[in-house]
């Protein structure tokens, strides 16, 4: 996946970034936790985008050319980033957050999740984003692998505690 190209999506990309949204929840959840619980969301704000344009919104694809025979020559959406400029939790200064970013199966483990992540940043700092922030769930070890190694740290712990059955 090395001659993926990485471009701003457009809102023609809507079903193909859809489809990689249930990427997010394919790691072991916290117990109570429903798999489009973690991209309904995501889903419904890009959805929003794509009709709107909303200027706070960055959004990025990785695209990969099919294989050769295919029935089609075109070019398939294997990645996205999905980031929001917003100010910053705590010190309100010009920041962004990254909603999604996932990778289909076949592209994952070449780089593109690391690619999509740079260009984003390099966007959200052309913007005035100060920082980046993101929310990643406490067991999903290898997306705070990725993070971490892209010189992320933890700082906040979120805890739950269902108080109905």
């Amino acid at each position: 996946m090395k001659n993926a190209l990485i471009r701003p999506a457009t809102s023609d990309d809507l079903d193909a970034i859809e489809a990689l949204l249930p990427r997010l929840a394919e790691f072991s959840l916290p117990p109570g936790r429903k798999p489009g619980e973690l991209w309904e969301g995501d889903a419904a704000a890009l959805r929003t985008w794509a009709s709107t344009g909303d200027p706070s919104c960055i959004v990025l694809v990785a695209e990969a050319p099919t294989t050769p025979g295919a029935d089609s020559d075109a070019a398939q959406v294997v990645g996205v980033a999905f980031v929001r400029l917003r100010p910053e939790l705590l010190s309100h200064d010009p920041s962004a957050h990254l909603e999604v970013l996932a990778i289909a199966p076949a592209a994952d483990g070449h780089g593109l999740g690391r690619r999509l992540l740079a260009e984003a940043e390099r966007l959200a700092t052309a913007r005035g984003a100060q920082s980046m922030t993101l929310h990643v769930f406490a067991n999903n070890t290898r997306a705070r692998s990725v993070y971490e190694r892209q010189g992320y740290s933890g700082e906040l712990l979120r805890y739950i505690k269902p108080l109905s059955q």
